[in-house]
């Protein structure tokens, strides 16, 4: 009988002993979540990765200030935070490796939303919304849907997603090199149409609004793009985004997209 009280009591207090290290690990497990917060907030500075090369989201202007729509939305965040902004220029290829290393605390650079990006990493709301756009000469009355592409001239890159949407819509593909060069062709009546960004589309309109373009057609699969962090950032998500919330309740998300593309793109 001694032996089983004696072997009963030694079970209990190993039970006793794992649970408080369970809830000691939980508990440290659910701080440090909040210690890159913490951590950030006592710098005083959110460090932010960018590539710097990317009009018109983020880039030089001709003074050489780093500027675009994802510099001031980034910067309007971290101010609501009270916080300051270091952004570190970094090339695409790069960008994601700087953010395991902990060279900067979030991405700021149009970074779409993707299932497979969601399982590695967090993302804040999407403050960007966009969608594939049909582009016509602007006195063109024949393409007024994605149907009416079939047997039409499309002036696509031919690797890129747009012009394999075009091909399947039934579209000729004519070779171009990017962009600029299917808006002259447009403008030329060389093409009938081509397929892009709905943001590309915009900014362009926005830097020479009297090209004679027009889209006709948008797609209903919409990409959104947001700031990605490492994964387990906790509060400092949560706190980018109440301060996105913030900027959409009170209209300035509007207004920084305005300033850039003419209309609301964040949503």
């Amino acid at each position: 009988m001694k032996k089983y009280l004696k072997w009963f009591a030694i079970a209990t207090l190993v039970v006793v002993l794992a649970a408080c290290g369970n809830g000691q690990s939980s508990d440290k497990n659910k701080s440090s979540k909040s210690d890159l917060y913490s951590k950030i907030k006592d710098k005083g500075v959110l460090v932010i990765g960018t590539e710097g090369t990317y009009a018109p989201f983020t880039f030089h202007d001709k003074s050489g200030k780093l500027t675009g729509y994802d510099i001031d939305v980034a910067k309007e965040v971290a101010k609501r935070l009270g916080l300051k902004t270091q952004f570190k220029e970094t090339q695409w290829d790069s960008m994601f490796a700087g953010l395991n290393s902990k060279r900067f605390d979030m991405i700021a650079n149009q970074v779409g939303i993707q299932p497979d990006r969601q399982k590695k990493y967090d993302f804040s709301k999407p403050y960007t919304v966009s969608s594939a756009v049909v582009i016509v000469n602007k006195n063109n009355k024949d393409i007024h849907s994605f149907k009416d592409l079939k047997g039409k001239k499309a002036a696509q890159t031919l690797t890129s997603n747009y012009g394999k949407m075009a091909k399947q819509y039934g579209a000729t593909i004519v070779s171009i090199d990017g962009f600029e060069q299917a808006i002259q062709l447009l403008s030329s009546n060389r093409v009938d149409a081509t397929l892009n960004d709905s943001l590309s589309y915009l900014d362009y309109k926005k830097q020479k609004p009297n090209a004679p373009i027009k889209t006709v057609a948008k797609s209903g699969d919409a990409s959104k793009s947001a700031f990605m962090f490492r994964k387990g950032s906790g509060k400092l998500v949560d706190e980018v985004n109440k301060a996105l919330d913030d900027m959409r309740k009170d209209g300035t998300l509007t207004k920084i997209s305005k300033k850039w593309f003419g209309e609301d793109v964040s949503k």
